[in-house]
C-alpha cells in the first residue's frame, strides 16, 4: 500500500469514526437535554427552585453553585455513560480488541469530566447576566416555552463547543492507547 493510500485510509477511517462519534454524540445531546429538562422541571415543580437559585451559597458573598450547574453535572454523567456504551460498541470497536469495561470507562469519564469543566465555564458565561456572552437576546427567556429557555440553549451550545475535544482525546487515548496498553500487558 502506498503512503497516499495509507494516509487516505487513515483519514477515511477517522472521518467515519468522527461521523459515528457525532451520531452517538447527537443521541447523547438528546439524553443530556432531556435530563437537564427533567432536573429543571423537578426543581421548579417539586422543590420550587429556579435554575439560577443558589444550590450551595458561598458564605459572605453573592456567589454560589447554581442549580443549573448541578443539573448539567447530572446530565453529563447520564449522557456520558450512554455515549461510552455506544462508542465502545459501535464507533471505536475496530481499534483493536477491547480492554476491560472499567479500564476504558474511567479514562472516558476522565476525558468527559475535563471537557465538562470547560463546559461549566461556557455554561456560566452564557447564563451569567454580567457576562458579555450572556444569552440576552429577546428570543431567550427563563419563563417562556421550552424552545426559548436560556438554560436549554446554553446547555446545547456548551455541548457543541466541547464535542471536538471529547472526540480527539477519546479517539487517541481512551480507545487507542488504553487498548494498546491493555494488550501489551497481556503480551498480544
Amino acid at each position: 500500500m502506498s503512503t497516499w493510500q495509507s494516509l487516505n485510509t487513515r483519514w477515511g477511517n477517522s472521518a467515519r469514526e468522527f461521523v459515528k462519534f457525532g451520531l452517538v454524540g447527537a443521541s447523547g445531546v438528546a439524553v443530556n437535554l432531556l435530563v437537564v429538562a427533567l432536573c429543571h422541571n423537578i426543581g421548579v415543580h417539586v422543590f420550587g427552585v429556579a435554575d439560577t437559585d443558589a444550590f450551595i451559597p458561598v458564605p459572605g458573598t453573592d456567589r454560589a453553585l447554581r442549580y443549573y450547574i448541578v443539573y448539567a453535572g447530572i446530565a453529563f454523567l447520564v449522557a456520558n455513560l450512554v455515549n461510552f456504551l455506544a462508542n465502545r460498541a459501535w464507533t471505536f470497536r475496530h481499534q483493536g480488541a477491547r480492554a476491560p469495561f472499567l479500564t476504558e470507562l474511567l479514562p472516558f469519564l476522565t476525558v468527559g469530566a475535563a471537557a465538562q469543566l470547560v463546559g461549566f465555564v461556557i455554561l456560566f458565561a452564557l447564563r451569567n447576566e454580567n457576562s458579555p456572552l450572556y444569552l440576552s437576546a429577546g428570543f431567550f427567556t427563563d419563563d417562556g416555552p421550552w424552545w426559548t429557555k436560556r438554560l436549554y440553549w446554553a446547555q446545547l451550545i456548551q455541548i457543541v463547543l466541547v464535542m471536538p475535544i471529547n472526540f480527539v482525546v477519546n479517539k487517541l487515548w481512551t480507545f487507542r492507547v488504553v487498548r494498546r496498553r491493555h494488550h501489551a500487558r497481556l503480551g498480544r
